[in-house]
């Protein structure tokens, strides 16, 4: 399979303009008149309720960090970090990475819409597209709003799935940009797990603990072929794959030990 944006030109003479229609548009509500009255009350509805949701019981949530050298290695010398998880996570890195302008793909879908207007509310931004809709269109503009300094993320294993199975999104605009990876997870020590969805979406229960594990680095040549971009992608997966089940054996050691808060705390 041949992985390549470069079609996708951007014209000197229009950049200015075209750079400021895409802030606006990564920072601000979309417009909901597409939608039916049913659906803007619902997407408005989906939207406060999670955004609520996430600041009331991320506020009583306590972090902890393992490896945030990483982060300040991805930051230097002007780089800005295209930050990378798995789609499970998304209510905890939502709430810890808030305040800092990330750009995150979100779909063309009315999921989409509500879950891009609670992230905003947060200070993120949002590129519209996905891997099923209009996932090239997105990661062009995250290439542009980059090279404003915008830093960007990925649910990598989104927005269907399969679980833990890292798409090729994070590679392709760290190839662009020349910009690194940034792998990362959050491990919540107790959490309602949705069952029934595909990713088994986490949500922590209020007060207690989680772990933030940040891998190192990952850099993409300019000049890489298919060969290494897929090479880059096995990397993102491997690295994944490791905070993960560190996350994993944190959680079942502090699960053996009682805690201090009582039961249901911690």
């Amino acid at each position: 399979m041949h992985f390549s944006i470069s079609n996708f030109q951007f014209s000197p003479r229009n950049r200015v303009m075209q750079l400021t229609s895409n802030l606006n548009r990564a920072y601000t509500f979309a417009n909901l008149s597409s939608y039916s009255l049913k659906d803007r009350l619902l997407i408005r509805g989906a939207d406060l309720v999670f955004f609520l949701l996430i600041k009331l019981i991320g506020r009583t949530i306590k972090f902890e960090i393992e490896g945030w050298d990483n982060w300040e290695a991805a930051s230097r010398d002007g780089k800005i970090p295209i930050y990378t998880f798995w789609h499970n996570r998304v209510f905890l890195a939502t709430y810890f990475w808030r305040r800092r302008g990330i750009v995150v793909m979100t779909s063309q879908s009315f999921d989409g819409e509500y879950i891009a207007r609670f992230i905003q509310r947060f200070g993120y931004g949002a590129a519209r597209g996905s891997s099923t809709r209009g996932a090239t269109g997105a990661i062009v503009e995250m290439v542009r709003l980059m090279r404003t300094g915008c830093p960007t993320a990925f649910t990598i294993d989104g927005p269907k799935g399969p679980r833990y199975v890292a798409k090729m999104g994070a590679v392709l605009l760290a190839k662009k940009t020349g910009n690194p990876i940034l792998p990362f997870t959050i491990t919540a020590r107790k959490s309602w797990e949705a069952k029934k969805s595909w990713d088994g979406f986490q949500t922590p229960k209020p007060f207690t603990r989680a772990r933030v594990d940040i891998a190192r680095p990952i850099y993409v040549p300019s000049d890489a072929t298919d060969e290494v971009l897929e090479a880059k992608r096995d990397e993102l997966q491997g690295a994944l794959d490791q905070i993960n089940q560190q996350g994993e054996e944190w959680r079942q050691a502090l699960s053996e030990t009682p805690s201090p808060f009582g039961r249901g705390l911690g």
